[in-house]
């Protein structure tokens, strides 16, 4: 958590915009549906019809808010105070020293213990890995700190709203650290790198609460050089697990090393207090005016890389009262423009009312993607189907992860999966759709009524199904919504 004391106005009210269904098309003209505008689109129903030729629409559920907890997206609280406020993600921290004993001897029960407590919820893990923490002891591990590596202690007052506390600054220009820091991130990601029970990593490890600053030290921080030799080894070690940065920069910033052409997401951990840009100068280190000035790569990374981030502590009080916050900044604003699909966040801790609850869930539901099965449509030839869905992808931020989407055939002998659809979720960005066809084999099947249903599962076992945004009277707990039947001979 970095700090500031700059104020501004949040709006009390979070205003979220729900399309409506648009009227049905009056004419089938092929098998599936004909779209007459984007906004038609995301609205429309799915309709049934019998069109000539054999061919075979299915009546699939209308629009409606997809869940809270849909898997790595929502609000996040932290790991051992998770309140029952849904989330599909927790949040924790350990320091180095508990993972790392010697140059290349690491003991990853700490973390295991974290990502298997998490996960026991049906939840996936961020987590972040730091060397200072004021208030904590030194994550410094203690090999470092025998062989002389410096740590300077100071009473750090940047932490408001919490009292100031003792904090231990390492040498961050040793290079007996800034090769250990190397060695463990090589180790951590041939170890972690696409294990399901973890949806994000923040990078940590420099700065205080590895946040990448030591406010207001300056001078304490890591060169330009010990940042981009943590930022290789993480681009090294890390393919599949996505891993977020503090701060955006392009090229001749005066403080980071550059990472605007690097495949990393960004985090911003003064949400809704220091992320809108103001216009004033003393303000340029709010987090949109510094992913702007790193340039259109920056500012356009969310499409293809994760914005996360957490609300400011400052407003976990008021955020989702009637009353709203004297402070801060506007939430949905801030959420539009940075394309958050997550944020840490201790505001649903707090006791609430059923409005102030309902505020928080669509602030929740808010964040990141939203999928919408729009229409689905059948073309039989005896027991061979090809089945075609479009989806719709309604939220503010792409899906970063190629979840397969599987086809189900259910009949009196039980569900069975039959086929995958070929849509590359990570592709379909905000406000777009794709109409996506499987052939599926239906011969084992005996002859009557067989119910297809279309689902994303999620690759923790027990984690929480991503679900669609479709009314679904009688949800599946797989998260497999029921497009229809088709009558097999």
């Amino acid at each position: 958590m970095s700090f500031s004391h700059r104020k501004r106005r949040l709006t009390a009210g979070y205003p979220v915009m729900q399309l409506q269904p648009a009227p049905p098309a009056t004419s089938i003209r092929r098998i599936g549906f004909e779209m007459t505008g984007l906004l038609a689109l995301l609205g429309l129903v799915c309709l049934a019809g019998l069109p000539a030729g054999g061919a075979e629409t299915l009546a699939c559920p209308p629009y409606a808010p997809a869940p809270a907890d849909n898997p790595l997206k929502g609000f996040v609280p932290y790991s051992g105070r998770a309140p029952a406020f849904p989330h599909s993600m927790e949040f924790g921290y350990l320091p180095l020293a508990s993972l790392m004993s010697g140059p290349n001897a690491f003991q990853w029960a700490p973390l295991e213990g974290m990502l298997d407590d998490i996960s026991s919820r049906g939840c996936q893990a961020v987590f972040r890995i730091y060397l200072e923490y004021p208030g904590r002891p030194s994550g410094l591990p203690a090999y470092l700190a025998a062989a002389g590596v410096q740590v300077r202690a100071w009473t750090n007052s940047n932490t408001q709203p919490l009292a100031a506390a003792v904090d231990h600054t390492p040498d961050y220009e040793d290079p007996r650290l800034r090769a250990a820091l190397t060695r463990f991130i090589a180790a951590l990601g041939s170890r972690y790198d696409g294990d399901p029970r973890i949806g994000f990593i923040t990078a940590g490890l420099l700065g205080t609460w590895g946040e990448w600053h030591c406010h207001p030290h300056a001078e304490w921080f890591a060169s330009k050089t010990v940042q981009a030799e943590v930022l290789e080894a993480y681009a090294t070690a890390f393919h599949h697990t996505p891993v977020l940065l503090r701060y955006p920069a392009g090229e001749g910033d005066p403080r980071y090393t550059p990472t605007h052409r690097r495949a990393f997401g960004y985090h911003d951990d003064s949400f809704a207090w220091a992320t809108l840009e103001t216009g004033r100068r003393e303000d340029g280190w709010f987090f949109l005016s510094l992913l702007r000035r790193a340039g259109p790569e920056a500012a356009n990374r969310w499409r293809t890389s994760p914005i996360g981030g957490e609300i400011r502590p400052e407003l976990w009080p008021c955020l989702w009262s009637r009353e709203g916050c004297r402070e801060g900044q506007d939430f949905a604003r801030s959420v539009r423009e940075t394309h958050a699909s997550w944020l840490l966040d201790s505001s649903t801790s707090h006791p609430m009312d059923p409005v102030e609850k309902e505020r928080a869930l669509a602030a929740a539901r808010g964040l990141g993607y939203e999928f919408q099965v729009v229409s689905a449509a059948v073309a039989r030839v005896e027991r061979r189907i090809t089945l075609t869905i479009t989806l719709a992808n309604r939220g503010v931020a792409p899906f970063y992860q190629n979840w397969p989407v599987l086809v189900t055939a259910r009949s009196a002998g039980g569900p069975r999966i039959v086929g995958q659809l070929p849509f590359q979720l990570p592709d379909l960005q905000p406000g777009a759709t794709d109409d996506k066809a499987a052939t599926l084999d239906l011969s084992s099947f005996p002859s009557g009524r067989v119910t297809l249903s279309v689902s994303v599962p999620n690759p923790l076992k027990g984690g929480k199904p991503l679900r669609f945004a479709n009314l679904d009277p009688l949800p599946d707990p797989s998260g497999a919504l029921a497009l229809g039947d088709v009558m097999l001979p």
